[in-house]
């Protein structure tokens, strides 16, 4: 049997020695811990023995692309779990450094049948972990995250002979070769490339280059102390700091990328920061000139734009509001042939013939400099106004601890059930819903809303709220949301509030 942290504890013989593994980093849809508070690095070992374990158990050809992100200790954190990993009788090819979406390209590119990322995605540093993948473009969900768990935390990591390691070069040029194509811009652009000194600096910057676009840096040295902020584009302090940027340079727009690069945030010519869900509707009505009838699926936490906006109902658009999650949305949009998938925390997943349907942020950056060269007399704020107004809040995360937040949500989910059934008011208007697909999605009977459910990622609530008539709204939406959230002492202090 593993020992669950803190049986084994830092600074001890047997933290040399024995696996140590948190349970609770087993997510819904990869797996995350601090570390080495959590996990050590024989607890990444066998880790990587129960994921080689898990691929024999379930038929997969035992032959694995792996890669880490650019931060101190991932490459110590890629050792370790290709270790575990070859003592399953895995092959393991070692792409290198990577973004998140390198590493699905791999798969492809190499013609690999499974995928372990090293990565803490946007997590700040001290965080460590894994997204992992059998089934082109899909990574683990919770069936398969449970089996692993499973596997790992009762020691059923079984050793086999034939594991070997592959180092392959030459990943990186390819997947930029094959994100810029023969594309080449025809109308002038200048756009603040923001990579808050996270792995996507060794990328983008190149990328916007080859595709004929004029770079504005910003903080584009790779440097995993993350002197300025922690490279996350849904969060204001990266925001802000983009929209500065573009008003110093008079920039066409900026776009920025999270810690592992499978995610883009974008800010106007006007400063003003866009909503990655707006964003998504921006490029489904773009999409939906050029494929019409398109099914787009969007996340939980998304505008109701997708599905109400008149031209994207005037080209035949449909729209899927799905569970949050990139496992869960690459899912839905493979499961029901959409063109596209987008989620509000920035994820987009663009299928063929546009992406290959895994979520990769510089993919999307290639699509929008490819929208904006096919409106080469709108400017990104025009876009942005073309859009039916609503007022919507940033993404906020009260602390819920990961032990807690499931029960927490599922009391919270039955008071807002209780007061649809019951008749009664939120933010002074009737409930017309409540959608319990993923926490519960308060619709009203005007179309504005508000959402609480749990991150997989984080020990915190998510809450979102969206009117679509005016800011005083969204923030009566808030606050009668949030006086529900209250009543549960275990719910602590957001990380951001309107």
């Amino acid at each position: 049997m593993i020992k669950p942290a803190p049986t084994v504890t830092p600074n001890t013989w047997e933290f040399l020695r024995d696996p140590m593994i948190a349970p609770t980093g087993f997510r819904e849809y990869d797996a995350r811990w601090k570390y080495p508070e959590e996990i050590n690095l024989p607890g990444i070992t066998a880790l990587g023995m129960g994921l080689g374990t898990q691929m024999i158990a379930r038929g997969i050809e035992p032959v694995i692309a792996v890669a880490n992100d650019y931060r101190d200790y991932s490459l110590s954190i890629k050792n370790a779990l290709m270790l575990g990993l070859m003592q399953a009788g895995i092959k393991v090819l070692d792409i290198g450094p990577a973004l998140s979406p390198m590493a699905y390209f791999a798969q492809f590119h190499l013609n690999a049948p499974a995928v372990a990322m090293v990565t803490a995605s946007h997590n700040p540093n001290g965080w460590t972990g894994v997204k992992m993948g059998f089934e082109r473009p899909l990574t683990h969900g919770p069936d398969e995250m449970g089996e692993l768990r499973d596997i790992v935390l009762e020691g059923r990591g079984q050793a086999r002979p034939g594991g070997a390691y592959e180092f392959v070069p030459g990943v990186r040029e390819a997947y930029l070769d094959d994100l810029v194509g023969d594309f080449k811009m025809t109308r002038k652009l200048k756009v603040v490339c923001a990579t808050g000194n996270g792995t996507a600096s060794a990328f983008a910057p190149e990328l916007f280059e080859r595709l004929g676009v004029e770079v504005v840096p910003s903080h584009n040295a790779l440097d995993y102390t993350f002197p300025h902020y922690n490279p996350n584009p849904e969060a204001m302090e990266m925001l802000h700091d983009m929209s500065a940027s573009v008003t110093a340079s008079g920039a066409d727009f900026a776009l920025g990328f999270d810690g592992d690069g499978d995610r883009c945030g974008v800010v106007d010519d006007e400063g003003i920061e866009i909503f990655a869900d707006k964003v998504g509707v921006i490029m489904a009505r773009d999409f939906a000139k050029l494929y019409p009838g398109s099914t787009f699926v969007a996340d939980v936490k998304s505008t109701g734009l997708f599905a109400s906006d008149p031209e994207l109902k005037a080209h035949g658009a449909k729209a899927d509001y799905w569970k949050t999650g990139h496992s869960h949305m690459k899912r839905r949009v493979k499961e029901i042939g959409a063109l596209a998938g987008f989620e509000k925390s920035g994820h987009y997943f663009l299928a063929e013939p546009v992406g290959r349907g895994y979520d990769c942020g510089m993919r999307v950056a290639v699509e929008i400099c490819k929208l904006m060269d096919r409106n080469p007399d709108k400017s990104m704020s025009d876009l942005r106004r073309a859009l039916p107004v609503t007022f919507a809040t940033p993404t906020m995360s009260p602390y819920c601890a990961d032990t807690e937040k499931y029960a927490v949500l599922e009391r919270l989910v039955a008071k807002l059930v209780a007061l649809f059934e019951e008749g009664k008011p939120l933010a002074g208007r009737k409930i017309a819903q409540v959608v319990t697909v993923n926490g519960a999605r308060v619709i009203l009977d005007n179309g504005s809303w508000g959402l609480v459910r749990a991150s997989s990622n984080t020990p915190n609530l998510v809450v979102v709220c969206e009117s679509s008539e005016s800011d005083a709204e969204m923030r009566a939406i808030f606050a009668d949301i949030d006086a529900v959230i209250r009543t549960e002492s275990a719910v602590g202090d957001y990380d951001q509030t309107i």
